[in-house]
């Protein structure tokens, strides 16, 4: 995480489209894109420190099925290995794989969010989107093409989530008709388990390693065609004048319905324009028709403006500090 966050401290300037439906929404930050990941991943270090704790129970002294008559301190047993605690009953004991379920579902769930973040890698070096440099470290040519740089590791990296879901389901589906206690589907259990485990921490070595080299250029928003992504900030600004959303909404759609029949931005639009679609429109709405500044129109909580994005990278600076000290 610690990249990630090093990466929304330099880009924390640079504005870019976010998306929806993989179309063009709203103006972001590009920090705010880096301290979504964070977010995320931070979520599956938690679920995994919440996994271990139910993993920390010492399976051994319980015998076959029944447990044993031999009379063995299993707690003294459980210290000696490290464990914190011992499992309750002996029938659980020998049947349960849970642990391993849950722990490829947190790898899973982590290679998801490695997968997520290299698809847009992807797209972003696209030479439609241009939106990143990355460097050709983590890239390959054509044998045929000379043009061309693909993204290969980022490509890797999201070939290889199905391989996490497939263990998990591939043991999933094992235990599911298992009566208790033991049955030999049960051996099964270790190869996705340890072929999960080994992709997954060469997964995130290689990812952190590319996310260390990706620039995100800062001339996106002077590269776009239209503005069309003030649009929301037009229906807000309409809304503060006391219009309904659902008629600013569509006041608003015939202003950009009209823009793009005109091959026009919204900027370009005249005050008696607008007004010939509202009489609420004055000269201040062309405050509002900056790409640049539109991120900083948001005032909410954990929201793309320059401020809150400042206080995201605060409180993950003071996060992961306090973990780096083992607090």
């Amino acid at each position: 995480m610690k990249v990630l966050l090093n990466q929304a401290v330099k880009h924390k300037n640079i504005m870019m489209p976010g998306y929806t439906h993989l179309q063009q929404a709203q103006v972001v930050i590009a920090a705010q894109h880096f301290l979504a990941y964070i977010n995320m991943f931070d979520r599956d270090k938690s679920r995994l420190n919440d996994c271990l704790k139910r993993m920390d129970f010492c399976p051994l002294g319980v015998g076959a099925i029944a447990g044993t008559g031999l009379g063995n301190d299993r707690m003294m047993v459980a210290k000696e290995l490290g464990f914190k605690n011992v499992t309750d009953n002996s029938l659980d004991t020998v049947a349960d794989r849970d642990f391993a379920l849950e722990l490829l579902f947190c790898i899973s769930l982590i290679a998801l969010h490695l997968s997520r973040f290299s698809e847009e890698i992807i797209i972003w070096y696209t030479s439609e989107f241009d939106f990143i440099e990355l460097d050709e470290t983590w890239c390959t040519g054509s044998s045929l093409m000379p043009q061309k740089s693909n993204p290969d590791i980022a490509e890797l990296i999201r070939g290889k989530t199905g391989k996490f879901l497939g263990n998990l389901v591939n043991l999933y589906t094992t235990v599911k008709g298992l009566p208790l206690t033991y049955n030999r589907d049960l051996q099964e259990d270790k190869e996705g388990v340890f072929s999960s485990i080994c992709n997954i921490k060469n997964c995130l070595s290689v990812f952190t390693d590319m996310i260390a080299s990706l620039k995100i250029k800062n001339d996106i928003l002077k590269r776009q065609k239209d503005d069309y992504m003030l649009a929301t900030d037009m229906a807000e600004y309409l809304v503060k004048k006391a219009l309904p959303f659902r008629k600013a909404h569509h006041v608003v759609g015939s202003i950009v319905r009209y823009a793009g029949e005109n091959n026009l931005k919204l900027a370009d639009l005249s005050l008696e324009k607008f007004k010939e679609f509202s009489p609420l429109f004055d000269k201040t709405i062309f405050n509002f028709l900056k790409l640049e500044k539109s991120a900083d129109f948001k005032n909410t909580f954990g929201s793309t403006s320059s401020r809150e994005v400042i206080r995201q990278i605060n409180r993950w600076k003071k996060i992961l500090n306090s973990n780096k000290k083992g607090n």
